[in-house]
């Protein structure tokens, strides 16, 4: 049995209508950086910080390129907003595959809303729950 795969930029129109409905609680929000953007590559995600965590009343701006191969490879995704966690490079903000669950075990069922629900996931994990964080509101650049 064979199964039809969507088009990628299909996929994204996809994405971007269910981004400007609103997504799950409101906790995370994504859509496109550049609204003429044809491409549909470029896009932002908001990630509201969990309760009971040191991210808790932040809120993490990121940046989210889906190259070419989107959905079948994973985007790549960068905080902007400074963030202590053990998969965002501590310098640069850029989200390491190897280190990061969700990019490490992508599907092409997986998408934009699937990624930043996961980050916000890492967040709440042991391991970064109680990580010091940067000043509130510094960003990478």
């Amino acid at each position: 049995m064979s199964s039809t795969q969507v088009p990628r930029n299909f996929r994204l129109l996809e994405e971007l209508e269910r981004g400007e409905h609103g997504v799950s609680d409101g906790s995370v929000s994504y859509g496109l950086e550049d609204a003429d953007d044809i491409t549909l590559s470029k896009w932002n995600g908001t990630i509201l910080g969990p309760l009971n965590t040191v991210y808790e009343n932040r809120i993490y701006t990121l940046s989210i390129n889906c190259g070419e191969g989107y959905p079948a490879s994973p985007p790549a995704v960068r905080f902007l907003t400074k963030i202590n966690m053990g998969s965002v490079n501590k310098h640069t903000g850029w989200v390491d595959p190897a280190r990061c669950h969700v990019l490490r075990h992508w599907r092409r069922s997986y998408g934009m809303e699937h990624l930043l629900t996961e980050l916000r996931k890492e967040m709440v994990n042991s391991h970064n729950r109680r990580l010091p964080q940067p000043s509130e509101g510094s960003v990478y650049h």
